[in-house]
Protein backbone atom coordinates (compact mmCIF):
# COMPACT_ATOMS: atom_id res chain seq x y z
CA UNK A 1 0.00 0.00 0.00
CA UNK A 2 1.33 3.44 -0.94
CA UNK A 3 0.19 5.78 1.83
CA UNK A 4 -0.98 9.28 1.05
CA UNK A 5 1.32 10.63 3.75
CA UNK A 6 3.46 8.53 6.08
CA UNK A 7 3.98 10.89 9.00
CA UNK A 8 5.83 8.30 11.05
CA UNK A 9 8.48 8.03 8.33
CA UNK A 10 8.56 11.81 7.80
CA UNK A 11 9.32 12.33 11.49
CA UNK A 12 11.61 9.35 11.95
CA UNK A 13 14.73 11.16 10.72
CA UNK A 14 14.24 13.66 13.54
CA UNK A 15 13.40 11.04 16.18
CA UNK A 16 16.54 11.20 18.29
CA UNK A 17 16.56 15.00 18.28
CA UNK A 18 12.88 15.13 19.20
CA UNK A 19 13.39 12.71 22.09
CA UNK A 20 16.24 14.86 23.42
CA UNK A 21 14.08 17.98 23.03
CA UNK A 22 11.21 16.36 24.94
CA UNK A 23 13.57 15.49 27.77
CA UNK A 24 14.94 19.04 27.75
CA UNK A 25 11.47 20.55 28.02
CA UNK A 26 10.38 18.03 30.66
CA UNK A 27 13.41 18.77 32.81
CA UNK A 28 13.02 22.53 32.40
CA UNK A 29 9.77 22.57 34.37
CA UNK A 30 8.49 25.39 32.12
CA UNK A 31 5.89 24.38 29.53
CA UNK A 32 4.26 27.55 28.12
CA UNK A 33 5.68 30.83 26.78
CA UNK A 34 9.22 29.78 27.59
CA UNK A 35 12.64 29.60 26.01
CA UNK A 36 11.73 27.05 23.33
CA UNK A 37 8.95 29.25 21.96
CA UNK A 38 11.09 32.38 22.10
CA UNK A 39 13.86 30.58 20.24
CA UNK A 40 11.50 29.17 17.62
CA UNK A 41 9.91 32.57 17.03
CA UNK A 42 13.34 34.14 16.49
CA UNK A 43 14.46 31.33 14.18
CA UNK A 44 11.23 31.32 12.17
CA UNK A 45 11.32 35.11 11.80
CA UNK A 46 14.88 34.89 10.49
CA UNK A 47 13.94 32.05 8.12
CA UNK A 48 11.00 34.07 6.73
CA UNK A 49 13.19 37.19 6.41
CA UNK A 50 10.80 39.12 8.64
CA UNK A 51 11.06 41.11 11.87
CA UNK A 52 8.46 39.32 13.99
CA UNK A 53 7.06 35.81 14.35
CA UNK A 54 4.43 35.06 16.99
CA UNK A 55 3.53 31.48 17.87
CA UNK A 56 -0.18 30.72 18.29
CA UNK A 57 -2.37 27.65 18.75
CA UNK A 58 -3.31 26.95 15.12
CA UNK A 59 -3.41 28.30 11.58
CA UNK A 60 -7.03 29.32 12.06
CA UNK A 61 -6.14 31.26 15.20
CA UNK A 62 -3.31 32.94 13.31
CA UNK A 63 -5.75 34.41 10.79
CA UNK A 64 -8.35 35.22 13.46
CA UNK A 65 -5.80 37.08 15.55
CA UNK A 66 -4.54 39.14 12.61
CA UNK A 67 -8.08 40.21 11.71
CA UNK A 68 -8.90 40.90 15.36
CA UNK A 69 -5.71 42.94 15.82
CA UNK A 70 -6.60 45.11 12.83
CA UNK A 71 -10.02 45.69 14.32
CA UNK A 72 -12.01 44.43 11.35
CA UNK A 73 -15.55 43.34 12.11
CA UNK A 74 -19.21 43.86 11.35
CA UNK A 75 -19.73 45.82 8.14
CA UNK A 76 -16.20 45.18 6.85
CA UNK A 77 -15.45 43.03 3.80
CA UNK A 78 -12.41 40.83 3.25
CA UNK A 79 -11.72 39.37 -0.18
CA UNK A 80 -10.98 35.65 -0.17
CA UNK A 81 -10.60 32.87 -2.79
CA UNK A 82 -13.75 30.88 -3.58
CA UNK A 83 -11.77 27.61 -3.59
CA UNK A 84 -9.90 27.79 -0.29
CA UNK A 85 -10.12 25.56 2.78
CA UNK A 86 -12.94 26.53 5.12
CA UNK A 87 -10.55 27.86 7.81
CA UNK A 88 -9.72 30.92 5.71
CA UNK A 89 -13.39 31.91 5.65
CA UNK A 90 -14.03 30.94 9.29
CA UNK A 91 -11.38 33.44 10.39
CA UNK A 92 -13.27 36.23 8.62
CA UNK A 93 -16.75 35.41 9.86
CA UNK A 94 -15.57 34.68 13.41
CA UNK A 95 -14.72 38.36 13.73
CA UNK A 96 -18.05 39.44 12.26
CA UNK A 97 -16.62 40.55 8.93
CA UNK A 98 -18.02 39.51 5.55
CA UNK A 99 -16.12 37.24 3.14
CA UNK A 100 -16.25 38.33 -0.49
CA UNK A 101 -15.50 35.33 -2.68
CA UNK A 102 -13.31 35.75 -5.76
CA UNK A 103 -12.81 33.04 -8.36
CA UNK A 104 -9.29 31.66 -8.91
CA UNK A 105 -7.36 31.08 -12.10
CA UNK A 106 -8.45 27.57 -13.13
CA UNK A 107 -4.87 26.59 -14.08
CA UNK A 108 -3.00 27.84 -11.00
CA UNK A 109 -5.92 27.59 -8.50
CA UNK A 110 -4.82 31.01 -7.18
CA UNK A 111 -6.61 34.36 -7.09
CA UNK A 112 -5.27 37.20 -9.25
CA UNK A 113 -5.36 40.98 -9.04
CA UNK A 114 -7.65 41.38 -12.06
CA UNK A 115 -10.46 39.41 -10.39
CA UNK A 116 -9.80 40.94 -6.99
CA UNK A 117 -10.10 44.48 -8.35
CA UNK A 118 -13.64 43.88 -9.55
CA UNK A 119 -14.67 42.78 -6.04
CA UNK A 120 -13.41 45.85 -4.17
CA UNK A 121 -16.08 48.10 -2.65
CA UNK A 122 -16.05 50.97 -0.17
CA UNK A 123 -16.50 48.34 2.57
CA UNK A 124 -13.40 46.34 1.62
CA UNK A 125 -10.71 46.36 4.30
CA UNK A 126 -8.34 43.58 3.27
CA UNK A 127 -7.35 41.02 0.66
CA UNK A 128 -6.55 37.50 1.84
CA UNK A 129 -4.52 35.59 -0.78
CA UNK A 130 -4.13 31.85 -0.18
CA UNK A 131 -0.94 30.19 -1.41
CA UNK A 132 -2.84 27.02 -2.13
CA UNK A 133 -1.07 23.64 -2.34
CA UNK A 134 2.29 25.42 -1.77
CA UNK A 135 2.29 27.74 -4.79
CA UNK A 136 2.68 31.49 -4.32
CA UNK A 137 0.16 33.99 -5.67
CA UNK A 138 1.40 36.87 -7.85
CA UNK A 139 1.98 39.09 -4.86
CA UNK A 140 3.43 42.12 -6.64
CA UNK A 141 0.19 42.81 -8.48
CA UNK A 142 -1.96 42.02 -5.42
CA UNK A 143 0.07 44.25 -3.10
CA UNK A 144 0.12 47.08 -5.66
CA UNK A 145 -3.67 46.85 -5.94
CA UNK A 146 -4.01 46.84 -2.16
CA UNK A 147 -1.80 49.90 -1.82
CA UNK A 148 -3.80 51.79 -4.45
CA UNK A 149 -6.99 51.07 -2.52
CA UNK A 150 -5.57 51.48 1.02
CA UNK A 151 -6.21 47.84 1.91
CA UNK A 152 -4.34 45.40 4.11
CA UNK A 153 -2.96 42.16 2.67
CA UNK A 154 -3.26 39.14 4.97
CA UNK A 155 -1.59 36.01 3.59
CA UNK A 156 -2.90 32.53 4.31
CA UNK A 157 0.32 30.56 4.05
CA UNK A 158 -0.89 27.40 5.79
CA UNK A 159 0.43 25.30 2.87
CA UNK A 160 3.43 27.35 1.75
CA UNK A 161 6.20 27.09 4.36
CA UNK A 162 9.50 27.91 2.70
CA UNK A 163 8.10 29.04 -0.65
CA UNK A 164 9.91 31.93 -2.33
CA UNK A 165 8.51 34.71 -4.52
CA UNK A 166 11.07 36.71 -6.52
CA UNK A 167 13.74 36.10 -3.90
CA UNK A 168 11.51 36.78 -0.88
CA UNK A 169 10.13 34.15 1.48
CA UNK A 170 6.45 33.69 2.05
CA UNK A 171 5.89 35.32 5.41
CA UNK A 172 7.41 38.59 4.23
CA UNK A 173 5.15 39.30 1.27
CA UNK A 174 2.12 40.84 3.01
CA UNK A 175 1.21 43.09 5.92
CA UNK A 176 0.77 39.95 8.00
CA UNK A 177 0.87 36.21 7.29
CA UNK A 178 -0.76 33.27 9.01
CA UNK A 179 0.87 29.82 9.10
CA UNK A 180 -0.41 26.45 10.23
CA UNK A 181 1.88 23.79 11.70
CA UNK A 182 -0.71 21.01 11.61
CA UNK A 183 1.22 17.71 11.55
CA UNK A 184 0.73 17.12 7.81
CA UNK A 185 2.12 20.52 6.75
CA UNK A 186 5.54 20.96 5.15
CA UNK A 187 6.62 22.25 8.55
CA UNK A 188 4.46 20.21 10.88
CA UNK A 189 4.33 19.97 14.65
CA UNK A 190 3.21 16.88 16.56
CA UNK A 191 -0.12 18.50 17.36
CA UNK A 192 -1.83 21.79 16.57
CA UNK A 193 0.22 24.96 16.27
CA UNK A 194 0.47 28.07 14.13
CA UNK A 195 2.30 31.36 13.73
CA UNK A 196 1.94 34.94 12.50
CA UNK A 197 4.72 36.85 10.77
CA UNK A 198 4.85 40.61 10.18
CA UNK A 199 7.18 43.59 10.02
CA UNK A 200 4.67 45.80 11.85
CA UNK A 201 5.91 46.28 15.42
CA UNK A 202 2.61 47.68 16.74
CA UNK A 203 0.64 44.82 15.19
CA UNK A 204 3.08 42.23 16.56
CA UNK A 205 2.87 43.63 20.10
CA UNK A 206 -0.92 43.67 19.98
CA UNK A 207 -1.06 40.06 18.77
CA UNK A 208 1.39 38.98 21.48
CA UNK A 209 -1.09 40.36 24.00
CA UNK A 210 -4.19 39.06 22.23
CA UNK A 211 -2.89 35.47 22.16
CA UNK A 212 -2.47 35.61 25.96
CA UNK A 213 -5.95 36.70 27.09
CA UNK A 214 -5.28 40.24 25.83
CA UNK A 215 -2.69 40.74 28.55
CA UNK A 216 0.67 42.48 28.27
CA UNK A 217 1.16 42.26 32.04
CA UNK A 218 -0.12 39.38 34.13
CA UNK A 219 -3.64 39.97 35.43
CA UNK A 220 -3.91 43.27 33.53
CA UNK A 221 -5.96 42.82 30.37
CA UNK A 222 -5.73 45.55 27.76
CA UNK A 223 -7.74 43.70 25.09
CA UNK A 224 -10.46 41.06 24.91
CA UNK A 225 -8.06 38.32 23.89
CA UNK A 226 -7.79 34.58 23.38
CA UNK A 227 -5.84 31.71 24.86
CA UNK A 228 -3.81 30.80 21.77
CA UNK A 229 -0.23 29.72 22.36
CA UNK A 230 2.28 27.14 21.15
CA UNK A 231 3.39 24.97 24.05
CA UNK A 232 7.07 24.38 24.68
CA UNK A 233 7.01 20.78 23.39
CA UNK A 234 5.61 21.81 20.01
CA UNK A 235 8.00 24.74 19.77
CA UNK A 236 10.92 22.42 20.42
CA UNK A 237 9.77 20.04 17.66
CA UNK A 238 9.30 22.90 15.22
CA UNK A 239 12.80 24.21 15.89
CA UNK A 240 14.23 20.83 14.92
CA UNK A 241 12.11 20.42 11.80
CA UNK A 242 12.64 24.01 10.64
CA UNK A 243 16.33 23.19 10.20
CA UNK A 244 15.37 20.46 7.72
CA UNK A 245 12.56 22.30 5.92
CA UNK A 246 14.49 23.34 2.82
CA UNK A 247 15.80 19.80 2.36
CA UNK A 248 12.29 18.38 2.78
CA UNK A 249 10.87 20.89 0.30
CA UNK A 250 13.55 19.95 -2.23
CA UNK A 251 12.47 16.32 -1.87
CA UNK A 252 8.85 17.32 -2.52
CA UNK A 253 9.91 19.18 -5.68
CA UNK A 254 11.69 16.05 -6.87
CA UNK A 255 8.51 13.99 -6.47
CA UNK A 256 6.45 16.63 -8.29
CA UNK A 257 8.98 16.78 -11.13
CA UNK A 258 8.86 12.99 -11.51
CA UNK A 259 5.07 12.98 -11.55
CA UNK A 260 5.03 15.59 -14.29
CA UNK A 261 7.53 13.59 -16.31
CA UNK A 262 5.90 10.19 -15.85
CA UNK A 263 2.14 10.83 -15.94
CA UNK A 264 1.07 10.88 -19.57
CA UNK A 265 -2.64 10.03 -19.43
CA UNK A 266 -4.75 12.31 -21.61
CA UNK A 267 -7.56 11.94 -19.04
CA UNK A 268 -5.54 13.84 -16.42
CA UNK A 269 -4.85 17.56 -16.11
CA UNK A 270 -1.52 17.98 -14.35
CA UNK A 271 -0.79 21.03 -12.16
CA UNK A 272 0.73 23.93 -14.03
CA UNK A 273 4.41 24.31 -13.21
CA UNK A 274 5.61 27.79 -12.18
CA UNK A 275 8.51 29.24 -14.16
CA UNK A 276 10.57 29.48 -10.99
CA UNK A 277 10.42 26.20 -9.09
CA UNK A 278 11.32 28.06 -5.91
CA UNK A 279 7.82 29.51 -5.95
CA UNK A 280 6.23 26.12 -5.23
CA UNK A 281 6.87 23.84 -2.26
CA UNK A 282 4.32 21.18 -3.28
CA UNK A 283 2.43 20.71 -0.05
CA UNK A 284 0.00 18.83 -2.29
CA UNK A 285 0.25 17.45 -5.82
CA UNK A 286 -3.24 18.01 -7.21
CA UNK A 287 -4.41 16.64 -10.55
CA UNK A 288 -7.80 17.13 -12.20
CA UNK A 289 -10.16 14.84 -14.06
CA UNK A 290 -13.88 14.94 -14.79
CA UNK A 291 -13.99 11.32 -13.56
CA UNK A 292 -12.33 12.01 -10.23
CA UNK A 293 -14.30 9.53 -8.14
CA UNK A 294 -13.63 6.72 -10.61
CA UNK A 295 -9.91 7.48 -10.58
CA UNK A 296 -9.83 7.62 -6.78
CA UNK A 297 -11.52 4.23 -6.56
CA UNK A 298 -9.14 2.79 -9.18
CA UNK A 299 -6.15 4.00 -7.18
CA UNK A 300 -7.63 2.53 -4.00
CA UNK A 301 -8.16 -0.80 -5.77
CA UNK A 302 -4.48 -0.75 -6.75
CA UNK A 303 -3.19 0.01 -3.26
CA UNK A 304 -2.62 3.74 -3.70
CA UNK A 305 -4.14 6.22 -1.25
CA UNK A 306 -5.33 9.60 -2.48
CA UNK A 307 -7.38 12.45 -1.05
CA UNK A 308 -9.70 15.21 -2.22
CA UNK A 309 -8.74 18.79 -1.26
CA UNK A 310 -11.51 20.02 -1.15
CA UNK A 311 -14.81 18.37 -2.22
CA UNK A 312 -17.09 21.27 -1.27
CA UNK A 313 -16.38 24.95 -1.96
CA UNK A 314 -16.82 27.18 1.13
CA UNK A 315 -19.85 29.00 -0.25
CA UNK A 316 -21.62 25.65 -0.64
CA UNK A 317 -21.03 24.49 2.93
CA UNK A 318 -24.07 24.05 5.19
CA UNK A 319 -22.61 26.43 7.78
CA UNK A 320 -22.61 29.18 5.13
CA UNK A 321 -26.15 28.67 3.89
CA UNK A 322 -26.45 32.41 3.30
CA UNK A 323 -23.99 32.02 0.43
CA UNK A 324 -25.28 28.71 -1.00
CA UNK A 325 -27.00 30.41 -3.94
CA UNK A 326 -23.82 32.13 -5.09
CA UNK A 327 -22.57 30.93 -8.47
CA UNK A 328 -18.83 30.25 -8.39
CA UNK A 329 -18.42 27.94 -11.40
CA UNK A 330 -14.62 27.67 -11.29
CA UNK A 331 -14.49 26.80 -7.58
CA UNK A 332 -17.38 24.37 -8.00
CA UNK A 333 -15.76 22.68 -11.00
CA UNK A 334 -12.45 22.35 -9.16
CA UNK A 335 -14.25 20.84 -6.16
CA UNK A 336 -15.67 18.17 -8.48
CA UNK A 337 -12.40 17.41 -10.28
CA UNK A 338 -9.40 17.76 -7.96
CA UNK A 339 -7.54 14.75 -6.58
CA UNK A 340 -4.38 14.87 -4.48
CA UNK A 341 -1.78 12.18 -5.18
CA UNK A 342 0.66 10.91 -2.55
CA UNK A 343 3.58 13.27 -1.98
CA UNK A 344 6.03 13.64 0.88
CA UNK A 345 9.76 14.15 1.51
CA UNK A 346 10.22 10.41 2.09
CA UNK A 347 8.36 9.11 -0.97
CA UNK A 348 10.59 6.86 -3.08
CA UNK A 349 11.10 7.13 -6.85
CA UNK A 350 9.75 3.59 -7.12
CA UNK A 351 6.48 4.61 -5.45
CA UNK A 352 6.17 7.67 -7.68
CA UNK A 353 6.71 5.47 -10.72
CA UNK A 354 4.07 3.01 -9.48
CA UNK A 355 1.48 5.78 -9.03
CA UNK A 356 2.22 7.15 -12.51
CA UNK A 357 1.95 3.70 -14.11
CA UNK A 358 -1.41 2.99 -12.50
CA UNK A 359 -2.78 6.37 -13.61
CA UNK A 360 -1.51 5.87 -17.15
CA UNK A 361 -3.08 2.41 -17.28
CA UNK A 362 -6.39 3.90 -16.14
Amino acid sequence: MIKFLDLKSVNSKYESEIQRAFARVLNSGWYLLGQELSAFEAEFAKYCQVNYAIGVASGLDALKLIIKAYGFGVGDEIIVPSNTYIATVLAITDCGATPVFVEPNADTHLIEASNIERAITDKTKAIMPVHLYGRVCDMDSICDLAKENHLKVIDDAAQAHGAIYKGTRVGNLADATGFSFYPSKNLGAMGDAGAITTNDEMLANKIIALRNYGSQKRYYNKYKGLNSRIDELQAAVLRIKLAGLDEDNAARRRVAHLYNEMISSSKIILPELPKDQGEHVWHLFVVRTDRRDLLKQYLDDNGIASQVHYPIAPHKQQCYSEYNKLSMPIAEKLADEVLSLPISPVMSDQDVKRVAEVINEW
